[in-house]
């Protein structure tokens, strides 16, 4: 049997467009279910002034046969660990629905560890602090696929495929049981600012409990919000590019 090691930043990092000369680091944490090729059109518009480093994380593409992570904690550690001390260029993190806890964490961890994060982006996802008691990753595998296609952030086309469905399973119901299981644990606040996008008719996110990320740092908050459902992101891509974009570049990473 061939043995599927974490070979750090070759296993964890996919960098889509070459910037060399980047004035700033954005790392993007995917979707429940996601993968590292979902920010595939964030990375090659945002190069190259900002170099993007979109997480892969084990049990998925190439990285099939490595085993899952199973708590946003786990993740978080291990993607903290890889950026700790990166200090050569201002480092940002964006995270959707599960990357957002993902991205929370993984700033906590880094700021604890004195590596500064410039700005925190999170998307369709509530606050930390504000918890519902979810049990997708319980329900059965109809009752799973039933969530993908309220929440539509899977081609539909692809879910009538046998060899698909049998192949996206277990790595959508770990990533579930990893968010539905995290419990925020209360600390200090975030330095870093935090943007936070929503969508209308998310049905996982109210407006008001992603407005509570202002809780969660002293360094400032915006709330952005946008038309549409949990993926309301790929509807409204050039406005999040173009909030991005500012936050890193036009006013300064340090004055999102």
């Amino acid at each position: 049997m061939v043995a599927h090691v974490d070979n750090g930043e070759d296993s964890w990092f996919r960098r889509f467009a070459a910037s060399p000369e980047a004035k700033a680091r954005l790392v993007c944490l995917p979707h429940a279910g996601g993968s590292a090729t979902f920010y595939f059109p964030v990375a090659k518009a945002l190069a190259p002034d900002i170099e993007v480093a979109a997480v892969q994380y084990p049990g998925r593409q190439d990285r099939r046969h490595e085993p899952f992570l199973t708590s946003i904690d786990a993740i978080a550690d291990r993607v903290a660990e890889l950026l700790r001390g990166r200090t050569d260029r201002p480092l940002a993190l964006f995270g959707h629905s599960m990357g957002a806890m993902v991205a929370y964490e993984t700033a906590r961890r880094l700021e604890q560890a004195g590596t500064p994060v410039a700005a925190l982006f999170v998307s369709g996802r509530r606050a930390p602090s504000r918890v519902r008691d979810d049990r997708v990753h319980s329900r059965t595998d109809d009752g799973v696929l039933a969530e993908l296609r309220r929440l539509s952030g899977t081609e539909m086309d692809l879910l009538g495929d046998e060899d698909v469905v049998r192949m996206i399973l277990p790595v959508v119901r770990n990533d579930y049981r990893a968010v539905e299981t995290y419990r925020h644990t209360p600390g200090r606040p975030l330095d870093a600012p935090i943007v936070a996008f929503t969508g209308t008719d998310d049905p996982v996110a109210s407006v008001d409990e992603v407005a509570s990320w202002a809780d969660h740092t002293t360094g400032g908050f915006e709330l952005v919000t946008l038309a549409g459902g949990h993926f309301f992101l790929t509807r409204h891509q050039d406005v999040i590019l173009r909030r991005l974009a500012a936050g890193l570049l036009d006013r300064g990473a340090a004055h999102v």
